[in-house]
């Protein structure tokens, strides 16, 4: 016998998060809100990290065409970790970023955010985001308060069925993009290509970025290792990264080291490993732009799964990603037809792979994940070695 709807409906509301309890108030009363305007323009809502919207920026040229805007009337809501390049990566577009952090966490953030977002009174709102958090990118696209909701069918787990049963019904459409697993940036283009009722093909990466001089001492052509990432489990061992660091060296390069305050602990480590004529570096030592800069004249990157990576291979530099299973081939690697030449994925295949990064095998959440630890060493020597001629 099959309940009633209004049952179904008590049933999926006793499923929700405490958080989402928490906001009901404010988003109800955002809700009952007025836009200040008169609807006009698209709000296209991106809450990625740097990577995601990389894979993402070509696939925006195509939005002006199919919503049949001008670039300024176009706003792109993204996150505040790119803030410091969106201005120059989205010339011609609006741009906002908020700290999406707070946005899930601070009833007054959210408030200020969410009644912004409405008072711009949008006639479209957009996002088109498969692994995306319901408190965040949908909670925002509803308190657009759009005459268009236009959302992909994101990805469904019994830890968020609930939530998306909620939100899914309140747009005005709800596009399939591909079955999972399929990479972003296929997804991006079939997006578009439903919104236009057309096929349209997808493009490889591509990103300008401005010429400046990179915050490095003037000398040899040097390499950029970038050893950390947003995960100690997808950090291939420092270890290695020291000693694929030696050989690039040996070959007439200098090394830079990367990375942010999480790889701080390690600077002593490296001092200790080079010299000062063959190594720089610039550990916590660079903003965003800065490290574009230095990536942009680089005569190569060697890097875990990281935005950088993703970066660096927009711009053109020669690029070794390692990656590991838990997302394969949804942002790595690359389908062939969209991978550059200057892009190289190494890994360790195992039976595993498409975990989520729900790894059973690692003893720590400190410890690499066994698929990135096992990505071996002379592999990745051999094919960086490709890419790097010996220096003048």
């Amino acid at each position: 016998m099959e309940l009633p709807s209004y049952l179904k409906q008590l049933i999926l509301l006793g499923r929700m998060k405490k958080r989402w309890w928490l906001f009901r108030p404010v988003d109800l009363f955002i809700s009952l809100c007025s836009p200040k305007k008169q609807k006009k323009g698209l709000l296209i809502v991106r809450m990625d990290g740097l990577g995601d919207m990389v894979l993402f920026r070509r696939a925006l040229e195509r939005y002006p065409e199919i919503f049949n805007l001008k670039k300024e009337e176009i706003t792109i809501l993204g996150c505040d970790s790119w803030k410091s390049v969106a201005t120059d990566i989205f010339e011609g577009y609006n741009v906002k970023t908020i700290d999406e952090k707070s946005f899930e966490k601070n009833p007054f953030y959210r408030f200020m955010i969410s009644f912004w977002v409405k008072r711009q009174g949008f006639k479209i709102a957009v996002c088109d985001t498969f692994f995306r958090k319901t408190l965040t990118a949908d909670s925002l696209i509803l308190a657009s308060g759009a005459d268009q909701k236009i959302v992909s069918r994101p990805y469904i787990s019994k830890k968020n069925k609930a939530e998306f049963s909620y939100y899914l019904p309140k747009y005005e459409k709800v596009i399939f993009t591909g079955k999972h697993p399929l990479h972003e940036i296929v997804r991006h283009y079939n997006f578009l290509s439903k919104l236009s009722s057309k096929k349209i093909h997808p493009d490889q990466p591509v990103i300008s970025w401005r010429e400046k001089k990179p915050p490095i001492p003037k000398g040899r052509s040097f390499v950029v290792i970038n050893f950390g990432s947003n995960e100690p489990g997808r950090n291939w061992p420092l270890e290695n990264f020291l000693d694929i660091a030696k050989k690039i060296i040996d070959l007439g390069y200098r090394v830079i080291f990367v990375g942010s305050k999480n790889e701080r602990k390690d600077k002593s480590v490296i001092n200790g490993v080079f010299g000062k004529a063959d190594f720089v570096d610039l550990i916590d030592k660079t903003s965003l732009p800065q490290l574009f800069d230095t990536i942009k004249h680089a005569k190569a990157l060697v890097t875990n799964e990281t935005g950088p990576g993703h970066m660096s291979i927009a711009l053109g530099i020669p690029t070794l990603m390692i990656y590991g299973g838990g997302h394969d081939t949804t942002f790595v690697p690359y389908p062939r037809k969209l991978k550059p030449r200057n892009a190289l994925f190494i890994n360790h295949y195992m039976s595993c792979y498409q975990c989520l990064w729900s790894c059973p095998y690692r003893q720590s959440k400190l410890d690499p994940f066994p698929c990135i630890e096992k990505v071996d060493q002379q592999k990745v020597w051999k094919s960086l070695k490709n890419f790097l001629p010996k220096a003048n």
